[in-house]
């Protein structure tokens, strides 16, 4: 399985190491992580047995991806050693902002797409 602790390799050749996935976001950006790295993000910290990382792929094994984790009974993340409600109810929160923000943008598309369609008969008339 791959390991989520990223490299950089700067102008003098030095390694970069990451010891969390934040530090890799903080220095090359979020488009630069994995969905286990930034699903890391927001369970925080580990247990005594697995690291974020580790748990964060254990996720993404068990719902497929963050569409499979999408609309999940809460319980069913507890099936998960290692997360707890605290971890649970802040990935339900990230997908609940994802899915506001989604919303609004569907919205805007619909109303943009209405008034062109709108134009358009009126062009024809």
């Amino acid at each position: 399985m791959k390991k989520h602790s990223a490299q950089q390799i700067t102008g003098d050749s030095q390694k970069q190491e990451w010891r969390h996935p934040g530090g890799k976001l903080r220095e090359l950006g979020p488009e630069s992580l994995s969905d286990a790295e930034l699903l890391a993000i927001l369970i925080s910290t580990g247990s005594k047995e697995k690291t974020a990382e580790k748990i964060a792929e254990e996720v993404l094994e068990k719902f497929g991806s963050f569409k499979g984790m999408a609309n999940q009974p809460l319980r069913k993340f507890l099936e998960i050693k290692g997360l707890g409600d605290v971890k649970i109810i802040r990935i339900a929160a990230a997908f609940e902002i994802a899915q506001r923000i989604l919303n609004i943008v569907l919205k805007s598309h619909l109303e943009d797409y209405e008034d062109w369609k709108n134009e358009r008969l009126k062009s024809e008339i």
